[in-house]
């Protein structure tokens, strides 16, 4: 009989068990126009992108439509085309600014898909040969090698000088 095998990523306790604030965290952020703080990198005219917080890995970003949306059926078409656009805007930049091997692009569906709020959102993880090591295993830590303030600003220049940011993105919230 085969063992089965784990993942550990403890580093995830953090958000597991920060205490949450009432309402979507999808919804709410952007509302609070305060984009370098929330890490929102671009903002479209219906989705906009996000740094992950909790990072699997430098540069982790989420593409997320800006309307509360749980299925991805319940997308309208210019949704759906803007959420594709800037998964590929975001993936261009990442090679652009942080030259990544791969990445795992994944879309989180339901609380239970992740995140532990309902609103569907798209995950861009940049992948680098050899990006794990023996930190996580033995000394239950992940290594990011960038502080968030250092890659947000990397990032934000290099959306900026994309040519598709344009009046889009609030001028009030960097």
């Amino acid at each position: 009989m085969n063992e089965m095998k784990c993942l550990w990523s403890p580093w995830r306790m953090d958000y597991i068990l920060k205490k949450k604030e009432e309402g979507c965290l999808f919804c709410r952020k952007p509302e609070e126009k305060r984009d370098t703080e929330n890490l929102i990198l671009y903002r479209g005219k219906t989705t906009f992108v996000v740094m992950n917080r909790f990072p699997y890995n430098n540069g982790h970003l989420m593409v997320i439509p800006n309307r509360h949306c749980v299925d991805l059926e319940e997308l309208n078409d210019e949704e759906s085309q803007e959420l594709c656009f800037l998964m590929k805007l975001s993936i261009r930049v990442l090679k652009e600014t942080l030259h990544p091997h791969g990445f795992n692009v994944g879309l989180n569906i339901g609380t239970a898909g992740g995140a532990g709020e309902p609103h569907l959102h798209f995950h861009v993880v940049p992948r680098w040969d050899g990006d794990t090591n023996f930190m996580p295993a033995l000394g239950e830590t992940k290594v990011i090698p960038e502080y968030l303030a250092n890659t947000y600003q990397r990032l934000y220049l290099a959306f900026q000088g994309s040519g598709k940011k344009g009046k889009n993105h609030e001028k009030g919230g960097r």
